[in-house]
């Protein structure tokens, strides 16, 4: 949920971005961007609100990590928590959550709003727990979209689960590739191909990226799942409620009802070892 642009007139343009460009792209544009960013959408978000995309899903309705009395005492890791809602959510509900995001400005925001949940400042690829920690995973938009190799993620998120255990994400469906992001009537007609896969990429006048998107097809998605040591039990896409008439971004009401905007993949951990 975060395809907004708060930077001045970056370029954009399409190229290859490696895993460690790509983590310093997101590091340094998530915290030079935190603060516009709760600022927009921290009334939709909640203090301690757990939403899976800009459609307005909750985890209260959807129950995609098990039924929510079942997550009491559970060791749930956040990937990609921003300012911690998510996981002031799982704490409310007896969970011992543990926040982790790789910008130092979003954690600053969840110390800003407060509560006992644990903040670790870490990059998704690189997860500094050891194994068998958690009961569950989970991410709502973060991390995924933006790292070059998001099977090394996943490998990480297998290696701190115990077998067994519940990873949910949600990312952008990846239909939306083709799409411009508009939340008008332009945004409607396709203008790119769906397989093309090269990064979106956008950088400053020395050309290093300032911020940096990964296309995966839903094949793409899938495979990257089953690679990672995770068995696919669910692909959900939300439909838009009528209730929600916000826009967020390229998201928007006129979009949400015609085509998907938001994928969550309900995977569970195999017992291999890497």
């Amino acid at each position: 949920m975060s395809q907004e642009i708060y930077d001045p007139e970056p370029e954009a343009t399409r190229r290859d971005a490696g895993a460690a460009e790509s983590s310093r792209a997101s590091r340094g544009w998530w915290d030079r961007n935190a603060d516009a960013y709760q600022s927009d959408h921290g009334a939709f978000l909640g203090d301690d609100r757990f939403v899976w995309g800009p459609e307005g899903l909750d985890e209260a309705e959807a129950a995609l990590l098990g039924p929510a009395e079942a997550l009491k005492g559970r060791r749930v890791l956040e990937i990609g928590a921003g300012a911690a809602q998510c996981s002031r959510w799982l704490a409310a509900r007896g969970a011992r959550p543990v926040a982790l995001d790789l910008s130092h400005r979003q954690l600053q925001h969840a110390l800003r709003i407060g509560g006992d949940v644990p903040l670790v400042e870490a990059d998704a690829g690189r997860l500094p727990f050891r194994d068998g920690t958690f009961d569950l995973a989970c991410s709502a938009y973060g991390a995924v979209p933006f790292v070059a190799d998001p099977v090394q993620v996943f490998r990480e998120v297998h290696r701190v689960l115990r077998p067994g255990a519940r990873w949910v994400f949600s990312v952008t469906h990846p239909v939306r590739w083709a799409f411009p992001d508009e939340p008008g009537p332009e945004g409607l007609s396709v203008a790119a191909s769906y397989f093309d896969r090269v990064p979106y990429v956008e950088q400053d006048e020395r050309g290093d990226a300032v911020y940096v998107e990964h296309h995966r097809t839903l094949g793409d998605r899938v495979r990257d799942v089953v690679a990672g040591g995770f068995r696919l039990l669910d692909l959900v896409e939300p439909e838009w409620p009528a209730w929600n008439d916000q826009e967020w971004g390229g998201w928007s009401p006129l979009r949400g009802n015609l085509i998907p905007g938001t994928a969550i993949f309900v995977c569970e951990r195999d017992r291999r070892t890497w």
